[in-house]
């Protein structure tokens, strides 16, 4: 059976990126939608992560999604 769940795009305020999965809420104001990345960015940020190792986590996680 063909699955009719239509995914819409935005666009990430944040970093200008089209994306189809569910937004995350980002934590600088509480209620703009941004792209899971970014979410992922700032929930990494906020516990002192560097942006260096940000990316390597990020990687890590797209290499490892189904």
């Amino acid at each position: 059976m063909e699955n009719k769940t239509a995914r819409k795009s935005a666009v990430c305020p944040r970093c200008g990126k089209t994306y189809t999965a569910r937004p995350c809420v980002s934590r600088t104001d509480g209620t703009t939608c941004i792209c899971p990345d970014c979410g992922t960015r700032e929930a990494l940020e906020s516990i002192g992560v560097g942006a260096e190792e940000q990316e390597r986590i990020l990687d890590t996680i797209h290499r490892h999604q189904a």
